[in-house]
């Protein structure tokens, strides 16, 4: 008769492997605002629920416009 072989504990215990999978799933369950312009999924660092397509449009509008009237004085 064969001897069964003996099982090894896991490398990662279970606890660890738990916290990881609740993790995962909790970044997942995040709301997700849409941008006041275009309507897309906003930006997660954005104050102003702007897309990071119209948050960078707006800079750049920004720095247009100061580089406009420093030209003027």
């Amino acid at each position: 008769m064969k001897k069964k072989p003996k099982e090894e504990p896991p490398v990662i215990s279970k606890e660890i492997i738990q916290r990881a999978k609740a993790a995962i799933f909790s970044d997942s369950i995040t709301p997700v605002t849409k941008c006041t312009v275009c309507g897309s999924d906003a930006a997660p660092n954005s104050t102003e629920s702007l897309c990071w397509v119209c948050r960078r449009l707006k800079i750049s509008a920004w720095r247009d416009a100061d580089q406009q009237m420093a030209a003027s004085e």
